[in-house]
């Protein structure tokens, strides 16, 4: 997976260069096609590849933003406003 990715990548690359070189020294609109297709596959071809081989393995909700997640961030910064007694930050 980790080849394949890189190997798109490079194509990508590639057409990026190719599809500039011709914008600048040949077809105009060839160029930008290049360049076009280019995002494109970077978008959705790239991209997905990516994020499955990165999120393979791993449960989303370890990552997500929970009450039960915040919770635990707190307890892990004591020193975290939202820690400390109110008594304690009011001046008299």
């Amino acid at each position: 997976m980790k080849a394949l990715i890189k190997l798109v990548g490079l194509l990508i690359l590639a057409g990026f260069g190719l599809g500039i070189y011709f914008k600048y020294y040949g077809d105009v609109l060839w160029g930008e096609r290049l360049i076009g297709l280019s995002v494109l596959a970077s978008a959705f071809v790239l991209m997905p590849l990516f994020l499955a081989h990165s999120w393979k393995g791993k449960r989303l909700k370890d990552y997500t933003l929970t009450k039960e997640n915040i919770d635990k961030m707190n307890k892990k910064n004591p020193n975290h406003p939202s820690n400390q007694d109110q008594s304690k930050n009011e001046k008299p």
